[in-house]
């Protein structure tokens, strides 16, 4: 796959797109009035985390990384028009969800029933769609996870679930058309990222698993692992190790099927995307499993080139660009692989050191999106306080002796970022500042770019600490500006220009292809 040209965009939380003024859950119209606003600045992308489907019948399960199945969108994100009630500081998923159902109850009982796109869409879906919408209706009445359902309705195939398709076909009609309300407001912001002037347009996120007892493993039993999760081992970042609760692929499952669970995925991602990340893509090489019992673990081979060679296939049909996730403990030659594929991989500011020296932003790959951090580490502001140590110290993920270590090493650390921003970037730029920062990821040499928004705006707190479920509130914090008044925050305008003005600028990059082309 060819590289892409020099270009910018943001990545932001969809769910908290809404302050509190606005309250609710932001939607996939907030997204296409924040692409809209992100690609009139010069971006040529907006990236957010996955928007698979989730699990409306258990609002409890609201992660994007623990989709119910990938190859369907999640409904809570569907705009109603209506006001919510729903005004806390913090995103309220137990709240806010039965309130978007009932109100989506509440369009489908007077909607017009004729629908010819609807009748067009889920007959274009067929049988797969009609099967995730009796899964739903099965959910809403047996519970969210399938293990808990009667031992006759845990198996897709048996007389009892299809005797539930005749008698609960009026109800599945009702979760046929949330996808396809759904699919038409996801289509709605990816066209107006494109109209835009993005390149790209929107930059969706493939999760890297699936939960074990959601939709996605009880319709397909082949292409997933059996009591295992994924996970990861002890390391510097989690000295204990991981379990996600995340079903893995099964590597002779996916042989079996010809890959067409990874395919589908992946095309289900590029029907709105020009841009895709895969979370964890070092999982195409090698997966650690960890048993139903947890840690220990162990890796598990995967079939690596065969699932590169999916990518590019889906990617080349899509004429798309993909990056993968590729941090964490690297298995020797992945990333020379992933290179070989046309893959980009990630190159976050804040690890890009060694012998206590930050590397110059010529020395970045070029094949590689650059970004300070991603959603499941520290903001800039919140690195440069420390407020990440003082956060695990609180809850008890690190001790007082390590925490006050992790705090020398960080001012030893920022010291020497300050002398490497200054250093690349314009005389005058103010030390420790959000510009500086852009400024410096700005004049690197990957080809992309991703400010987060919460760079953006200044905030202190991050979206989710690893390691932790109740103890933080992971996913449910808000953005303070709303979705409507993006196009004039001049925080936006400030952050297009530094970035243009390093080379990342729409027209120029057009004019040097023309020149090369001629």
């Amino acid at each position: 796959m060819p590289l892409p040209p020099r270009a910018w965009g943001v990545t932001l939380p969809l769910s908290g797109l809404r302050p509190p003024r606005l309250g609710g859950i932001g939607d996939y119209a907030d997204l296409g009035r924040v692409a809209r606003a992100v690609g009139t600045a010069g971006g040529d992308f907006v990236g957010l985390n996955p928007v698979h489907a989730g699990f409306p019948a258990a609002q409890d399960t609201f992660s994007p990384y623990m989709p119910s199945h990938r190859r369907r969108l999640n409904v809570i994100h569907i705009p109603t028009g209506q006001p919510s009630a729903d005004q806390a500081k913090l995103v309220d998923f137990a709240a806010a969800i039965p309130e978007k159902l009932a109100q989506l109850r509440a369009d489908w009982a007077k909607r017009d029933t004729a629908e010819p796109a609807f009748h067009a869409f889920r007959d274009r879906e067929g049988a797969a769609l009609e099967r995730f919408a009796l899964h739903q209706v099965l959910s809403d009445r047996h519970g969210a996870y399938w293990r808990d359902w009667p031992a006759e309705l845990q198996d897709p195939d048996s007389p009892a679930v299809r005797a539930a398709a005749r008698d609960l076909a009026a109800e599945m009609a009702f979760h046929a058309w949330l996808q396809w309300r759904a699919h038409e407001a996801l289509s709605a912001a990816a066209q107006h990222a494109t109209r835009a002037g993005m390149r790209f347009g929107l930059y969706l996120d493939l999760a890297a698993g699936t939960h074990p007892h959601g939709a996605e493993t009880w319709e397909d039993r082949v292409s997933f692992a059996r009591g295992v999760s994924l996970g990861a081992p002890p390391d510097a970042f989690a000295p204990q190790g991981q379990s996600w609760n995340l079903a893995p692929f099964s590597p002779q499952g996916l042989v079996a099927s010809g890959f067409a669970a990874l395919a589908e995925s992946l095309r289900a991602q590029f029907r709105y995307a020009g841009l895709i990340r895969i979370d964890h893509v070092l999982g195409f090489e090698r997966a650690f499993w960890v048993p139903e019992g947890g840690l220990p673990g162990a890796y598990v081979q995967m079939p690596r080139d065969a699932l590169l060679a999916v990518i590019r296939l889906e990617a080349a049909r899509a004429g798309a660009t993909v990056v993968g996730e590729d941090l964490g403990i690297i298995p020797a030659g992945m990333q020379q692989q992933l290179a070989a594929s046309g893959i980009l991989g990630y190159r976050l500011m804040m690890f890009e050191d060694s012998g206590g020296m930050f590397h110059p932003p010529d020395t970045y790959t070029e094949a590689a999106l650059a970004s300070f951090g991603t959603h499941d580490l520290p903001t800039w502001k919140g690195w440069r306080a420390g407020a990440d140590i003082d956060t695990r110290e609180r809850i008890g993920l690190t001790g007082a002796e390590a925490a006050a270590q992790a705090r020398a090493e960080r001012n030893a650390r920022k010291a020497a970022l300050d002398r490497a921003i200054a250093a690349a970037t314009s005389p005058g730029t103010l030390t420790g500042s959000p510009e500086a920062m852009i400024g410096f990821l700005g004049v690197s040499r990957s080809r992309l770019v991703a400010v987060q928004a919460e760079d953006l705006f200044g905030l202190e707190t991050q979206a989710n600490l690893p390691g932790t479920v109740r103890e933080y509130p992971n996913w449910r914090l808000r953005l303070p500006v709303a979705p409507a008044d993006w196009a004039d925050d001049e925080r936006l305008t400030r952050t297009a220009g530094i970035l243009c003005q390093s080379g990342r600028q729409r027209d120029q990059d057009e004019k040097i292809h023309s020149d090369q082309t001629d």
